[in-house]
């Protein structure tokens, strides 16, 4: 996205120098607050007022721009991926939205949006869109990893404190819910969109969680193994989907001393019909 040109379109092509000198580029455009926005010098209040809402349209519409993470579009042709996908939702928004002003609320949020968005970077997942105090996060796309499902898990963690600790005159948590398997991107979906019951069962396990918890489906549990610990919540019923769900609290890292043992729960199957090739090794 071309910010001298949006500021254009907007008939405020005078502030394109100070948005130039101060870098402002597509992927900390939908971040600015009103604080930011005198910093560069905005002082008519028309035309603060004037950017402000641009800006909050540019975060409605996450396929206007690059998401904060800065990964960039990608093609457009359909393929199957195994995912993990993090929802991360800001507990008690709709109190917070009766009890502040509109402008101090929209700071609060990007603060804490830009807050998990540095988090999600350092563990390399994918912002994929936000929905006002919503967050869609996705990890293995654009670019997979080996270990996905564990990164998702720490990055989780990490949320969690990250907006606990947050100062902004409130005391904010999170909630999150993450589930992996099969979806499609790309296509006929929107950029960054994926199709597959992944997504609505992560979405599902944000809405169980408690606050400044993480909730986990059974096959990002499996892939995770011993490597964090665990409160087992058993079957839970998951609104939209037949039957129970079976779901895990990830409380903290373990005190694994090898990761291949965590990884594998139990003892690795012997070799059958081998005898030769064993034979070969022992020589």
């Amino acid at each position: 996205m071309d910010v001298a040109h949006w500021l254009r379109t907007l008939g405020l092509e005078r502030y394109e120098a100070a948005f130039r000198e101060n870098r402002i580029e597509s992927d900390v455009l939908p971040s600015l607050t009103i604080e930011d926005l005198k910093d560069l010098g905005v002082t008519v209040v028309g035309d603060r007022r004037r950017l402000l809402d641009a800006i909050a349209a540019l975060r409605a519409e996450p396929s206007a721009h690059l998401s904060l993470v800065g990964q960039g579009r990608v093609g457009a042709e359909a393929e199957r991926r195994q995912l993990t996908i993090m929802f991360c939702d800001l507990v008690g928004s709709t109190a917070l939205s009766l009890a502040r002003d509109p402008e101090d609320l929209r700071d609060l949020i990007g603060g804490y949006q830009r807050a998990v968005a540095e988090v999600v970077e350092r563990f390399e997942g994918f912002v994929a869109r936000y929905m006002g105090d919503g967050i869609l996060i996705y990890f293995g796309y654009p670019h997979a990893h080996e270990d996905d499902a564990e990164r998702a898990a720490r990055c989780a963690l990490a949320i969690v404190g990250a907006v606990s600790s947050l100062n902004l005159a409130e005391e904010l948590s999170a909630r999150i819910g993450i589930a992996t398997g099969m979806v499609v991107v790309g296509g006929a979906a929107p950029e960054h969109d994926v199709v597959g019951e992944t997504p609505n069962l992560a979405a599902r396990l944000q809405t169980l969680a408690e606050p400044n918890t993480v909730l986990i489906d059974e096959t990002t549990r499996r892939l995770i193994g011993g490597l964090f610990e665990y409160r087992d919540l058993g079957a839970v019923e998951a609104r939209g989907f037949a039957g129970t769900v079976r779901t895990w609290e990830v409380l903290r890292p373990s005190a694994v001393a090898s990761r291949f043992d965590a990884l594998r729960a139990c003892k690795l199957t012997r070799l059958i019909g081998r005898r030769e090739e064993l034979e070969f090794l022992l020589r």
